[in-house]
């Protein structure tokens, strides 16, 4: 189960949303499960492809990496948004996730987040499970 924030959910889709119709993303930040804070960030994938992709650059991470650091908490996920399709992770979500983090996908509909659904890739990377979230 991750454990987020009300607060927390509402910036992630104002992001999104502002993002829409690319995909918008960012990092989840916290400790055991529970988020503590997000840091969005813009979409750093080229044009035309922002549509259905989305890139963190190295500085991008380290950004997160830093951040987390000076909150003395750790980097425990990513969230980002699949506009007008199905908040379940794609093929290539899969190929570049790791398995100790949690993903947030928000479905974007028409400009407004309508969803938000966790996944955890296993660590064999064979597939997701859905993870519940505690929205509190």
């Amino acid at each position: 189960m991750l454990v987020v924030p009300a607060h927390l959910i509402e910036q992630m889709n104002t992001h999104v949303e502002k993002a829409y119709p690319e995909e918008g993303a960012g990092f989840l930040i916290g400790e055991a499960g529970e988020v503590k804070e997000i840091l969005a960030l813009a979409n750093s994938r080229e044009d035309g492809a922002r549509h259905n992709r989305f890139l963190f650059t190295p500085e991008d991470y380290l950004q997160a990496e830093l951040k987390a650091d000076e909150l003395g908490l750790s980097l425990i996920g990513v969230f980002h948004s699949h506009p007008d399709s199905p908040n379940i992770p794609s093929e290539y979500d899969r190929e570049w996730a790791q398995p100790f983090f949690s993903y947030i996908i928000t479905r974007v509909d028409n400009g407004r987040a309508v969803n938000n659904r966790s996944w955890r890739l296993l660590e064999d990377r064979s597939k997701y499970e859905e993870e519940k979230i505690e929205i509190v």
